[in-house]
């Protein structure tokens, strides 16, 4: 195989741009420079962009011969982590080969680095796969769906979420042993809803972009007229989302010791921060956790702190969560307000680098935590009230980024591996619908619209990446189980 080279980072984003420390806020400058033209001229800026990256290009997919080892990327992040949960991490991803998908975001952003882009960028999620999609509960107490993580966020090209989210359907499909014409037609439903929505939001007033959203009456005239079993998966789907908040999250996760709820212990996946801190610690504890809070209180708005001030903090546990993210440091904080019966449970969750940012360059934040919560707040028609950050110094020293939001507050999903075969073209393009609105407000809607066109020319041609790319992430996935087998790494299965 010939070799392919990776192209300069100038070259992925299409920004003669010297340096990486600030480049994502000169993205974004650029973008603002670009709104300053008519919509005319807007648009032929895009179709201008075909002629550094067709359409049809979009299609290819070949490994480079200096390919970096997809499980040695895995070890570089692993070294990152707590070492007792690594090994969770990596069971966790060979679940299936969609698994493996889910938790290989910094493998495809190594991969995508080489694949052509317009050179129009956008507040980009970074990890746009299916289950990264859900339900949660707006300010105004109504059911949204929209992205919900954002660990990964970073100015960058749209394309790449738009390839990551295609391909989880394809690779899903193929774990779900959906027929190839099936999957074809759901990648091409995904690309073509993103398409639309994206001509659709270039024909809207920015403002009307701005609060564009899709809530919980939508998706059910979107999903529930297919047939009566999905319409069935749609209710339970919705019911179970709005009974997720902090009572459930109480009654789930504590237990009442002398009249106070106190965190359950269930090693590894729950456990309380009192078993994990030795006699020192333990005296540091205290002052450690009263510095965190006061900087998560800075990064509220004045009238949220009016609102967080109401609650007392009890106590927290480690908890583990998702896939990818197994191994960065994540809790569950505990506060009463009025009484034990009016509680609040948020998740502090460690925020590192994005994967995007050794390719499209550094965050303008020096935060983590802010870049994920800033890129949220730009990405997300409406956003938790309790979404924050900080920053602390460690028990060992070393300084941490964190993000914090309200662990249950009508979270939810829809599960694609019991979800009805007639309903994954619909959950495709609602999934695309809001990833399109998501860079339509932060990215030059009209120029990506008219790169985009009129036609299905990008669609198959993602269609066809997609398919190609699910292989890669096949072989990638056998990789990792051969380096369980010969020793290199451990796994720990079905926790």
């Amino acid at each position: 195989m010939a070799k392919k080279s990776h192209p300069p980072r100038e070259h992925v984003l299409g920004l003669p741009v010297p340096g990486r420390s600030s480049r994502a806020s000169r993205e974004l400058q650029d973008i603002a420079q670009r709104r300053k033209l008519t919509p005319s001229e807007r648009a032929a800026c895009g179709k201008e962009s075909r002629k550094r990256a067709p359409r049809r290009g979009h299609a290819s997919w070949v490994a480079a011969s200096d390919r970096p080892d997809p499980v040695r990327l895995l070890e570089e992040q692993g070294a990152q982590r707590g070492p007792d949960l690594v090994p969770i991490r990596y069971g966790r991803m060979l679940a299936s080969p969609f698994a493996f998908y889910r938790g290989g975001a910094l493998i495809m952003a190594s991969d995508l680095s080489s694949t052509p882009t317009s050179g129009l960028v956008a507040q980009t999620c970074g990890d746009a796969h299916l289950a990264n999609f859900g339900l949660y509960m707006s300010p105004q107490r109504r059911l949204v769906f929209d992205i919900n993580d954002f660990d990964e966020t970073l100015p960058g090209p749209w394309e790449w979420d738009i390839k990551r989210l295609a391909t989880s359907f394809e690779v899903a499909g193929r774990y779900r042993g959906l027929p190839e014409a099936t999957r074809r037609s759901i990648v091409l439903a995904c690309v073509r809803g993103y398409r639309e929505a994206m001509a659709e939001m270039a024909a809207m007033r920015a403002i009307d972009v701005w609060y564009a959203h899709l809530d919980a009456e939508l998706i059910r005239t979107g999903l529930s007229e297919l047939n009566k079993r999905s319409a069935r998966q749609v209710e339970e789907g919705l019911s179970k989302a709005a009974g997720k908040d902090s009572m459930r999250a109480l009654t789930r996760l504590t237990q009442v010791v002398d009249g106070r709820p106190r965190f359950v212990s269930d090693p590894p996946l729950l456990v309380p921060a009192d078993e994990l801190l030795t006699g020192m610690q333990r005296k540091q504890y205290k002052g450690a956790i009263e510095a965190a809070l006061r900087s998560y209180r800075s990064s509220l708005s004045n009238q949220n702190r009016y609102l967080y001030d109401i609650y007392r903090y009890r106590e927290m546990a480690r908890k583990v969560v998702g896939v990818g993210s197994v191994g960065t440091r994540a809790w569950v904080l505990l506060f009463v307000g009025r009484d034990n019966d009016d509680p609040l449970i948020l998740q502090s969750k460690q925020a590192q680098a994005s994967v995007l940012e050794r390719f499209v360059g550094k965050s303008r934040f020096g935060n983590a935590g802010r870049r994920v919560v800033e890129g949220q707040r730009l990405m997300q028609s409406l956003s938790d009230v309790l979404l924050g950050w900080y920053h602390v110094i460690g028990f060992d020293g070393k300084p941490y980024d964190f993000y914090v939001r309200q662990l249950w507050d009508g979270k939810g999903s829809f599960d694609v591996e019991v979800m009805d075969e007639s309903a994954w073209p619909a959950y495709a393009e609602m999934c695309a619908w809001v990833l399109a609105r998501a860079h339509a407000r932060t990215g030059d809607r009209i120029a990506i619209a008219a790169y985009l066109g009129p036609g299905d020319v990008f669609d198959r041609a993602i269609a066809d990446f997609a398919e190609v790319y699910a292989e890669q992430n096949q072989r990638d996935y056998e990789a990792l189980q051969a380096a369980v087998e010969s020793g290199r790494v451990k796994a720990v299965m079905g926790v």
